[in-house]
């Protein structure tokens, strides 16, 4: 028979069957009076908030380690918790780096430098992130992820000269994590496919002025 402070059993029910997109899925502080932890077991409390917002989406250890501190649960109780959580299964940081890799790569084409960045900033250790891109990020899926956002683009860019289409294509690419060398090699692939010439690699400055063509979504959620 399962225990009742058994974390798995009281998240058979409870958990999502994989990553599933929320607006705010970052946002691990709202909605706790840290005061309240105070009367509470810490260790009870602890169990319950992990188990809420993993409900809600998959995260991090350094994610749910901050919602503790945020709620003001004793990083004692909060550690012996996470512990047993990564044990079980229910916090996998290897995974969380696998499924963000995938969504964030296939949804917005970001590249394996930006999901690096993302994924630092939610506190996965640097090895789960190199695993998680060298599995799914080949530099030639790099390149071809490359080469559709500018095909999707190119359109938008007809009627302007050639300079003015490198420097968009470019700042596109760029905001997204792309390097210039790649940047300019598919940039040029492309205009010359239309018989224009790109601007010299050495000459591809963001153009700022260009609306609507960074990753907007900023990397807030799946």
């Amino acid at each position: 028979m399962a225990r009742d402070d058994d974390p798995r059993a009281a998240a058979s029910s409870r958990l999502p069957g994989g990553p599933r997109s929320v607006s705010r899925g970052d946002d691990v502080s709202r909605g706790d009076d840290p005061a309240q932890a105070g009367r509470e077991d810490p260790a009870a409390r602890a169990r319950e908030v992990c188990l809420r917002l993993l409900t809600l989406a998959p995260r991090t250890r350094a994610q749910l380690a901050d919602a503790l501190r945020k709620r003001g649960i004793p990083d004692e109780a909060a550690d012996e918790v996470l512990s047993r959580f990564v044990d079980v299964g229910l916090i996998d940081d290897a995974a969380f780096a696998r499924a963000w890799v995938e969504s964030r790569h296939y949804s917005r084409g970001l590249s394996g430098r930006a999901l690096s960045a993302e994924l630092r900033q939610r506190g996965v250790a640097a090895e789960d992130i190199r695993s998680a891109i060298d599995e799914q990020l080949d530099p030639d899926a790099e390149a071809a992820a490359a080469r559709h956002l500018v095909a999707r683009k190119l359109t938008a860019t007809r009627g302007l000269p050639p300079e003015q289409r490198t420097r968009r294509l470019a700042g596109m690419l760029a905001r997204k994590g792309y390097p210039a060398g790649l940047a300019f090699r598919v940039i040029r692939e492309a205009l010359e496919a239309e018989g224009e010439q790109a601007l010299p690699e050495a000459g591809l400055p963001f153009d700022e002025d260009d609306p609507g063509t960074g990753d907007s979504g900023g990397g807030g959620g799946w």
